[in-house]
């Protein structure tokens, strides 16, 4: 058994089967049956289930991804995402913890097959194959019927008992999520061309789903059987309470953590919702968040099942995003993983899905926007003044496929867009399509001249100084205050424009289109046939410096004028940040209705006179996009104007 290309292993057996069995070509086809796919045909022939059931299950748990032998956050592997349950229990020994916490169904498929770890890692033919295996030995234990013609909805235990998940909830939600992907049916556009699972007609598993169902409220009832009423989420995602503490752990009022006590959606407002990764195994952020001298967010997402553990009420401030007018504003949402892909790598499918839900949830219930300036990256939070430019951090990296999470979320982010040319005055928004493109990076596993494999997807286009590769990359003048110049190191972040970000077009030439950005005008790649951008068509303006003004300032924080606080000692200064706007240019008008004010809240105490406030000014602010990170601009500045079209 051959170890296939990256990314491309469904094509490479499926354009042989397809050579071999009708003379045709690869392409021939709009798109590439995955179920008839050699390397899962030839896995449900010799294990007795069905192909579709294979299909199902490797979407759900990689998008069909072999991943070139890396392991997943989770610790998974290959397109069947078997987890290697020892590597999961040395990583939980790590941060304290005892047993596994997740199945080892990499060393059961090595027990059913024969086959080595090693080559179950790495080889995606053998990883299907022991996915298979496992799927089978479930369903032949459970005494249902096997067989390659067998609806697959008979296989909802299977399903949901060998995909590696730790809990009922997790395995209910997938199973469902299966079923539902195969009714559906899924198309999906990846390096090499389109794979397709075509929609089917299946059956109901009523009886298999009812004893599932009983074993959860079984485990529930086991447990106290009444839901924590400080959970905030949707109805079946099994979301844990693992609270972040607020004590006080010194003599002074201000020694305190890790978080604030607030009123939040009626005051402060509640408006963002950020998305983090840990930067660590899921068992160590829990480890953090319940120390009360470090700091907290809102929800931990664990990337082997999605399994989610909350820690504040809604209500209530974190200190998660680096920036206090954004932390009071909005929820932080913690994503077991890293920014740069290395020894832990790829953000599993269960957790983009049950994030996507929560998410979505949350957005819904507290009119949060959905786009992406309100659900938004860590690496989009601005720094509250230049200093703190360059500390701002850059989760959750390069290698989050916003695309796909929002429309996990319903919010495609292709909605209000049309695909044609750009011209000078519209606005666009960056639409690469996270499978198909590879941009120049480095600093993979910490290497400044190690690049990243081709057919590593990623969510951003590389800005230029000119409408040439070769020309160098733009250099963020808030980032680099030391003088050093752009580059494409994974966390220099300064020159990229992320998907689903919208920009004000300034030129277009050939295949390049230039946007206005951080003051300057800055080029990225847009080819005619393959475009990286759409045109924004519905809603978009702009906000342009006010006439006869030759600067606009930029502000990191929209907190209020200095009378009015009550204690004129309290007064916050209003800070601008190195970047400024300039006669001209425009940038696209994220949100006009946003509060100016400063939440007080210094002391443990929530009785302190005069604390645990939210102090509301007068000043007008308009939220915008400047570059990579948002930012603030007063009222009277600028000008709102509808862009061109």
């Amino acid at each position: 058994m051959t170890t296939l290309s990256r990314r491309n292993f469904l094509f490479a057996t499926l354009a042989a089967s397809a050579t071999a069995a009708a003379g045709t070509v690869l392409g021939s086809e709009p798109a590439l049956a995955v179920d008839r796919a050699g390397e899962f045909t030839r896995a449900a022939a010799r294990y007795d289930v069905p192909a579709a059931v294979l299909a199902t299950v490797s979407y759900g748990q990689s998008r069909w991804e072999d991943h070139a032998g890396s392991p997943s956050a989770g610790g998974g592997y290959g397109p069947m995402h078997l987890v290697d349950g020892a590597r999961a229990a040395a990583a939980r020994r790590t941060a304290d913890k005892t047993g596994t916490g997740v199945m080892d169904t990499l060393g059961q498929a090595a027990t059913l097959t024969g086959y080595s770890t090693s080559t179950l890692r790495t080889d995606p033919a053998a990883n299907i194959m022991g996915a298979a295996a496992l799927i089978a030995s479930v369903q032949k234990k459970l005494g249902l019927a096997l067989g390659t013609d067998t609806d697959p909805a008979t296989w909802y235990s299977a399903i949901a008992a060998a995909s590696g998940l730790a809990s009922s909830s997790a395995q209910r939600v997938f199973a469902d999520d299966a079923l539902q992907d195969l009714r559906r049916g899924v198309v999906r556009s990846t390096v090499g061309g389109t794979l397709r699972m075509a929609p089917r007609t299946i059956g109901t598993p009523t009886r298999q789903r009812s004893w599932l169902t009983a074993r959860i409220n079984q485990a529930a009832a086991t447990t106290g059987g009444r839901p924590d009423s400080r959970i905030d989420g949707p109805r079946g995602l099994g979301i844990e309470w693992v609270e972040a503490p607020y004590e006080q752990y010194g003599p002074g009022d201000g020694d305190y953590g890790n978080h604030d006590l607030a009123h939040r959606p009626v005051t402060p407002t509640l408006d963002q919702i950020v998305i983090h990764d840990t930067e660590c195994v899921y068992d160590e952020a829990l480890k953090l968040v319940k120390m009360p001298t470090y700091l907290a967010w809102n929800y931990t997402f664990r990337a082997s099942d999605g399994h989610v553990a909350q820690h504040l009420q809604a209500k209530d401030i974190g200190w998660h995003a680096g920036n206090w007018y954004v932390n009071t504003h909005a929820l932080g949402i913690e994503h077991e993983g890293f920014g740069a892909v290395g020894d832990e790598t790829w953000y599993t499918e269960a957790m983009y899905r049950r994030s996507a839900r929560l998410v979505g949830f949350l957005a819904r219930k507290y009119r949060i926007r959905m786009d992406r300036a309100h659900i938004l990256g860590h690496d989009q939070v601005p720094g509250v003044d230049t200093a703190h430019i360059p500390s701002q951090h850059w989760d959750p990296g390069p290698f989050w496929d916003w695309e796909h999470y929002f429309q996990l979320m319903g919010a495609d982010l292709r909605r209000g867009t049309i695909r044609r040319p750009a011209r000078p005055g519209e606005v666009v928004r960056i639409l690469p399509g996270f499978d198909t493109n590879t941009q120049p990076l480095t600093g993979k596993d910490g290497d400044a001249g190690a690049g990243y494999p081709a057919g590593t997807g990623m969510n951003f286009v590389t800005l230029h100084t000119a409408p040439d590769d070769s020309s160098p990359i733009y250099t963020d003048a808030g980032l680099h205050q030391n003088g050093t110049a752009g580059s494409s190191y994974v966390s220099d972040m300064g020159g990229r424009a992320a998907a689903g970000c919208d920009y004000a077009v300034a030129a277009v030439k050939g295949d390049w289109t230039a946007i206005w950005y951080l003051g300057d005008k800055v080029w990225f790649r847009n080819p005619r046939r393959r475009p990286t951008a759409a045109v924004v068509w519905l809603g978009a303006r702009v906000v342009t410096p006010k006439r006869g003004r030759t600067s606009i300032p930029v502000y990191g924080v929209a907190f209020p004028e200095a009378s009015a606080y009550p204690n004129p000692e309290d007064a916050k200064e209003l800070a601008p940040l190195i970047y400024t706007l300039k006669p001209g240019q425009a940038y696209v008008l994220h949100d006009a209705d946003i509060p100016a004010d400063y939440y007080k809240a210094w002391t443990y105490s929530a009785d302190t006179p005069g604390d645990h406030v939210d102090i509301v000014g007068k000043l007008k602010y308009y939220m915008i996009g400047v570059g990579h990170r948002i930012g603030y601009v007063l009222s009277t500045d600028v000008d709102i104007r509808r862009a061109c079209l």
